[in-house]
Formats: C-alpha cells, structure tokens, sequence
C-alpha cells in the first residue's frame, strides 16, 4: 500500500460532502479545529448544495470531489458526514491524478465506499476517522479520542490502542493489512468493482441503528461470498444502537458476529474503540499492515 504524504502545518485540506448535505454552522467547529492545527481549510464552492437529504445532486457532488482529488495542492480530503448517497458517485470519479498524487482521503461510515474502492484500485491508504459533523464545538481547545487520533495520523505519529477484553473475543495474534469499515455498506458493495478484498487482511466492521436479524443476513452475506474464511483477523467495533423486533432475535449483534466466524481460527476481538461512538471514535490507518494481539487481559491494535 502507498502512504500519502503526511500533514504538515500550512498544508491545505479539503472538505467534501459526499453523500447527505450539512449547514456553514454545522462546519463551524471542524473548520475551527484544523485552524488550530495550522491547516488551511478549503470549502470549496458548492458545499453546501441542497437536493433533498443530499449536498447538491449526483453531478454537483462527483464534480466537486474530482476538483480535490485532482487539485496537487489539497494535502487531505475530509469527508464531512455520512448518511447515504457516496455510492451514487463512485463510477462518476476519475481517480488517475490521485494515482499519481495520492492524498489522504478521511471520514468513516458511508465513506467506507471509498475507502474500499481506493484500497481495491489503487493500493492507497486512507484514514477511517471521526469527521466535522461529529466534531463538538470546544474540539479546538479539548482533546477527545476522536480528534486527538485524526490529528496524530493526518500529521504521522504512531497509533496504538490498548482495550479491554470483551465477550466473544478469540485469542491471538496477526500481523496484516487492515480493512473495512460499515458493515452495511461493505454488504451493499459485494458484487460490486469496489467490492472489498478481505483475502489475508484484518477485517474492522462497525455498523449502527440496524435490526438485529440485518446484521445476521449482512454477516451470512459475507461468510457465503468467502469474505471471512481467508482472514488473518477480525476486529468490532461498535455496534450501536441495536434494534430488534417483537419476537426476539435471540442474541445480541455481538453473538451473531461471532456465530458468523466459528469455524475460522484466526484472533477476533470485539469492543474497539471505532465506529458511531461520538468523541471515542479513534482513527484506523486503513490499508496499513497492524498488528493484534488478543489475550485474555486485553487487547493490542496497533501500526508505525
């Protein structure tokens, strides 16, 4: 995999709005943020477009990620939230300059479409971090996980976490390229050219506000396309806000992740800290070879 260059004070980042729109006030305390970080924050013209839930129609979104994708001067594309629509413009990008002149691309959640579909084509690490719609207004002046761990990997310090056992954890240690993000948006693209390749890497899902027997088709979906029986590893992290119906499921989100990989032996561990978690969200260098280590005191998730 390739590292795009990292963070430097007076670099320039880019925000995007890939898929559902956000407000200037709702930006106000990321642009604050990376202010602080002495990064200048670009909010290119059209941001802020407004068609229905999304930042601006299929067109109006494509056109302005390719402005910073293909602009030598933007040092790092954050995604500004989430929600839905990243996939309705992924076959509109041309990825060729970003090739040649690859820069950090970070956010989590619906952006796992790019962070899968960059990985699969054109072997680039990407950041899998909290993103401004997330970010509390007194960010610039208190550390939180969330933000403290997107500024050391955007600027390239080491990133190691250290968390404590969970149910359902497999002891273990491995040493492979971590992948993955959503797990609902990593079911949606299988079949797909950004289908991910999971074939001896470390696989980190997270998913929130999903019914419990979704979560069992998502898993099974994975299983019967091969996804998880050549992995080196298996990292959750949160599965927030769960439902279930009105006859029971019968286990948890957990159970039925674990029931998905029983017959593998490769380390899994649950409880990481990533995913829908607020200000706990901590940074994952996708594409990066990690090392985990799950024991039964703790578990160690970490890369230089």
């Amino acid at each position: 995999m390739t590292t795009p260059r990292y963070l430097q004070p007076g670099d320039c980042v880019a925000l995007a709005a890939t898929a559902r729109k956000v407000s200037p006030a709702e930006m106000d305390a990321a642009v604050r943020l990376l202010t602080s970080w002495e990064l200048r924050v670009r909010q290119p013209e059209g941001l802020y477009a407004d068609c229905h839930q999304f930042a601006g129609d299929d067109r109006t979104r494509a056109a302005l990620l390719q402005q910073q994708l293909d602009d030598p001067n933007v040092r790092a594309i954050v995604c500004v939230r989430g929600g839905y629509g990243t996939v309705r413009i992924i076959d509109r990008l041309d990825f060729s300059r970003f090739a040649h002149n690859p820069k950090w691309i970070v956010g989590y959640s619906d952006v796992t479409v790019l962070h899968s579909h960059v990985h699969r084509h054109l072997g680039v690490e990407t950041l899998h971090a909290t993103m401004p719609i997330d970010i509390p207004p007194d960010a610039d002046r208190t550390s939180y996980p969330a933000t403290d761990t997107l500024r050391r990997a955007l600027f390239g310090e080491a990133l190691t976490y250290r968390f404590d056992p969970a149910n359902g954890n497999r002891t273990g240690e491995a040493e492979a390229p971590l992948v993955g993000g959503n797990l609902s948006i990593l079911y949606s693209l299988c079949g797909s050219p950004s289908d991910i390749d999971t074939d001896g890497k470390i696989l980190f899902i997270e998913d929130l506000d999903e019914y419990l027997y979704h979560i069992d088709r998502m898993m099974q979906n994975l299983r019967r396309c091969g996804k998880l029986a050549r992995l080196r590893g298996l990292v959750v992290g949160a599965l927030s806000k769960m439902h279930d119906n009105t006859i029971p499921f019968g286990r948890t989100a957990e159970e039925i992740v674990a029931d998905a990989v029983r017959d593998y032996d490769y380390p899994v561990c649950f409880g990481a800290p990533a995913g829908h978690i607020g200000t706990d969200n901590h940074a994952l260098i996708l594409g990066r070879t990690v090392q985990l280590r799950v024991t039964a005191s703790e578990t160690i998730l970490g890369s230089n």
